[in-house]
C-alpha cells in the first residue's frame, strides 16, 4: 500500500491495512476493495492523520464503504473495536 500511497507512514498503512481486512469479514453488502482502501488512506494522508481512530474512521468511512447500509452497521462501538484490533496487530507486526 505505501507504493499507492506513499504519504502513508508505515504505521498507518498497517492499521488501514488490518482494518479493511476486519470490515472485509462482516456481513457488508459491498466489502471494500483495494481501490475503496487506497482512496481511503489518501483521505487519511490528506487530514494528516499517522494512525487509527474511531472519530476520524466515523468521519471518512463514506471513502472505504460505498453504501449507506453498510456504513449505518459500523457503528461507533464496532468502529472502536476494529481500531483497536487494528492497532495491535500493525503493532505486533512493527514489533512495537
Amino acid at each position: 500500500m505505501r507504493r499507492k500511497v506513499p504519504g502513508a507512514n508505515l504505521r498507518l498503512s498497517r492499521e488501514v491495512v488490518a482494518f479493511t481486512q476486519r470490515l472485509r469479514t462482516m456481513d457488508l453488502f459491498k466489502a471494500p476493495g483495494i481501490a475503496e482502501t487506497l482512496d481511503w488512506a489518501e483521505a487519511l494522508v490528506a487530514l494528516d492523520k499517522i494512525a487509527l481512530d474511531p472519530e476520524t474512521v466515523a468521519n471518512t468511512l463514506g471513502a472505504l464503504l460505498k453504501y449507506q447500509d453498510d456504513i449505518g452497521a459500523v457503528t461507533q462501538e464496532v468502529a472502536t473495536q476494529l481500531v483497536g484490533e487494528a492497532r495491535r496487530e500493525a503493532a505486533a507486526e512493527l514489533g512495537l
